[in-house]
């Protein structure tokens, strides 16, 4: 584990760091960015020493997909000198069988996780599997300078503010 925490993703003399990079592709902030990097290391430690298949939080997948494009740092730095041997990608096939074994592998990750640690993921990193493979994959990315996004809460809110102010523009209209 002390090669992966040592260990750095990218170049050293880069403007922009891998972590910046990272942060500015997933809309987080570079502490949170610096964060899921370090779950992705323990998910790599985790891949080589769990004994079982591991999947990886939508957030260290992030992270993983990223780290990929950096291919000569992944695949003659990373994988030889920090792993000691090759960790492939590989995407789901699709279909329910798939999406079984996903959620089976990713809860059983959990658990290696804190056996590991001796503590639970941060859920903000790692959600419970329910959420993972049910409720998450009904999400989409978006560019947020093509679309407007409201929260619900917000959008509770304008709705509640319409209703009023369109009571009252009535009341005055047809009070006359």
């Amino acid at each position: 584990m002390a090669r992966l925490e040592a260990y750095r993703i990218g170049p050293e003399d880069a403007a922009f760091s891998f972590a910046q990079r990272l942060a500015r592709e997933n809309g987080w902030d570079v502490p949170t960015a610096e964060r899921a990097i370090g779950e992705y290391k323990r998910f790599c430690y985790l891949a080589m020493t769990a004994g079982h298949p591991v999947t990886p939080s939508d957030a260290v997948d992030q992270v993983w997909h990223l780290h990929l494009t950096f291919t000569q740092d992944y695949w003659q730095r990373f994988c030889p000198e920090v792993l000691g041997r090759p960790l492939h990608h590989g995407p789901t096939k699709g279909g329910a069988a798939e999406r079984t074994r996903y959620y089976d592998q990713y809860a059983a990750t959990l658990k290696s996780y804190e056996t590991a640690f001796g503590e639970v993921p941060p859920a903000d990193l790692w959600p419970a599997a329910r959420r993972r493979f049910v409720d998450d994959p009904k999400a989409f990315r978006v560019n947020p300078s093509d679309v407007l996004i409201l929260s619900r809460k917000r959008v509770k809110v304008v709705a509640v503010v319409a209703l009023v102010l369109g009571a009252a523009f009535a009341a005055i209209w047809w009070g006359k």
